[in-house]
């Protein structure tokens, strides 16, 4: 099987270090196994989009010499595939309406203890929520082997569309992984948790699961993860040199001093060749300078 990976921002805000972080280790990863690296814009909040986010997130990894193969996937295209698969799931009784507010499930403790269950409640103002009868407590990562999840969390009925109309995202990039045929996904440690409910939807779709390998998170010297919510500064489009170098070395591959400053295309085919996963680092999260 030909090995499928792919790069997923929101278009929320520019990319700043730690989005390159994660696009250049998924990057090297699938052009080290000879394989697809696929670019998707995950548009489907949009209240949190920025005007022209999208596009300038394009600029910005081909200006870094990350060249995507195939075309982009939008998921705002995806929306009927989405909502097909949770009638589906309503009247096999997989799942269900709810309308509890984050209050009533804060005042129940914080996880949701399937209140609606059996209410059977319609579609107004209303939730969708997707039974779990199998948690998923631990999954293996290549980097870091097994790792456990939170067992009370991983039994939750969790939400796969909002009651504002939005999809969820466990459902939307598991269902468009399935889609694009992906392999392994390569990501930031943040999604870790996440992990387990998207293996659950592996199962209750009868797809094959992928594989999994988290990256680690840069922080600021504040011990902040670099973020769009944290204001994290853009990396610059037009001198992409010294980011690039400084993401490679905060991955555990610095390049070599006879490659300092050279053209991108030639510090991403060093990579290509030298990309080893026993070089990241052990961390999750790791402080950055740059």
């Amino acid at each position: 099987m030909q090995y499928v990976g792919r790069f997923a921002p929101s278009p929320s805000g520019p990319l700043h270090f730690g989005s390159l972080v994660a696009a250049l280790g998924s990057y090297l990863q699938a052009k080290a196994h000879q394989g697809k690296w696929l670019v998707r814009i995950e548009d489907i909040d949009p209240p949190r989009e920025v005007a022209g986010a999208a596009d300038a997130i394009l600029k910005t990894l081909d200006a870094y010499g990350l060249h995507w193969d195939d075309g982009i996937l939008y998921q705002h295209d995806r929306y009927d595939a989405y909502q097909a698969q949770i009638e589906h799931w309503l009247r096999n009784g997989e799942a269900y309406f709810c309308q509890c507010t984050r209050r009533q499930i804060k005042d129940a403790g914080g996880i949701y203890p399937g209140t609606c269950r059996h209410r059977m409640l319609d579609a107004d103002g209303s939730a969708v929520r997707v039974y779990i009868d199998s948690p998923v407590t631990e999954f293996f990562d290549i980097k870091h082997g097994v790792m456990p999840l939170d067992p009370t969390m991983a039994a939750e009925d969790f939400i796969i569309k909002r009651r504002d109309g939005l999809y969820a995202y466990n459902l939307a990039v598991v269902m468009d992984d399935i889609h694009q045929g992906v392999t392994e996904v390569v990501r930031g440690a943040d999604l870790i948790e996440p992990t387990g409910r998207q293996v659950s939807l592996y199962q209750k779709l009868g797809a094959p699961q992928v594989s999994y390998l988290h990256l680690p998170l840069a922080l600021n010297a504040d011990g902040n993860k670099l973020s769009k919510q944290n204001h994290a500064p853009a990396i610059d489009n037009t001198h992409p040199g010294p980011a690039l170098e400084a993401a490679l070395a905060f991955l555990g591959h610095p390049v070599p001093a006879e490659l300092q400053g050279a053209p991108v295309e030639e510090q991403l085919l060093w990579g290509e060749k030298n990309w080893q996963i026993n070089k990241l680092p052990n961390e999750t999260e790791v402080i950055t300078a740059f």
